[in-house]
């Protein structure tokens, strides 16, 4: 089994800090390739959690570093048009030429979320459908065809260019969690993209994902499942917690305990760490993507480093 390691920028917490340039998370991303991880992502909000935008930071990110996977983590198509979507996916797939990956999801139902759809025009009732209808638009958009598409939007004879570097257009893993939404992954989209909650309930899941898509008549060579992780290194598991525990609730600015129930993080020393990202990886994790907490330096030396006893 080959496993790839993910590095997310953290465009959330230098807005949080007041400190928006750009030109360090490059940096930060060009260390992070250095160390030996083989992805960059960035996340995804307009109001409700305020960051740089992913889809223009990671053609900053493609452009600097030749070679590196991209990806969102995750993307809200649901807030964008696909048409105009579609083409900003297929030019970042060009400059990546051909290793972005489209991480997608449907957003979470809180009240900060419903404001952010109302100030974007779109409604929040039905955004299931927008996601998948919207997805299946970018695709056919994405073929270079002529598209005529009479759906949630209108399209007559509509041409893309460019279209993306690679056949097809980048895959799309889903972060679905519900039965349903993991079905839907296995029948239309190329992985599955959770962030949690504990490696048991993960191994579970891809568990059913790979059932359902076998079901489908999907190659489970051609899916990949993916996993996000929030993690801490430091010689205190203790005081590596509680700055996972300070973190999330600045980031989400609500109770630590709730966010842990459905996102899988980790403080501790470097045992522990690597224990837990193991387990993910036993689990049926094939790409893990880490959001550091702390010293961004040790978490990335330490799992490089021993990257081979994630495996064991």
């Amino acid at each position: 089994m080959t496993l790839k390691l993910g590095y997310l920028l953290p465009t959330r917490e230098k807005i949080m800090q007041e400190s928006p340039s750009v030109r360090p998370m490059i940096e930060a991303a060009k260390k992070a390739v250095d160390q030996g991880f083989d992805s960059i992502w960035a996340g995804d909000s307009l109001l409700a959690r305020p960051r740089h935008d992913p889809i223009t930071l990671l053609a900053g990110v493609a452009g600097a570093i030749p070679g590196i996977e991209v990806g969102t983590a995750v993307l809200l198509p649901a807030l964008r048009n696909p048409v105009v979507l579609a083409q900003q996916l297929a030019t970042v797939d060009q400059l990546a030429e051909g290793r972005l990956i489209v991480g997608a999801g449907i957003a979470p139902d809180t009240p900060a979320v419903r404001r952010e759809f109302a100030a974007a025009g779109v409604p929040f009732e039905g955004r299931v459908g927008r996601y998948m209808e919207g997805i299946r638009l970018c695709r056919a958009l994405w073929s270079g065809q002529p598209v005529d598409w009479g759906g949630r939007w209108s399209v007559e004879a509509g041409v893309l260019a460019p279209i993306p570097y690679r056949d097809g257009g980048p895959p799309i893993w889903s972060a679905a969690t519900v039965p349903k939404g993991i079905e839907r992954t296995a029948k239309h989209h190329d992985g599955w993209f959770p962030i949690g909650p504990d490696a048991t309930t993960f191994a579970q899941r891809n568990e059913a994902f790979r059932a359902a898509a076998t079901l489908a008549g999907r190659n489970l060579a051609e899916l990949t499942t993916a996993i996000y992780l929030t993690v801490s290194v430091m010689d205190n598991a203790e005081e590596a917690e509680d700055a996972i525990d300070t973190y999330l609730e600045s980031y989400y600015q609500a109770p630590a305990s709730a966010l842990r129930s459905y996102q899988a993080c980790k403080g501790g020393n470097g045992d522990q760490v690597i224990d837990f990202v193991r387990s993910f990886v036993q689990g049926g994790a094939q790409h893990v993507i880490i959001r550091c907490v702390g010293d961004h330096d040790a978490v990335q030396e330490l799992l490089c480093q021993r990257r081979d006893e994630l495996l064991n």
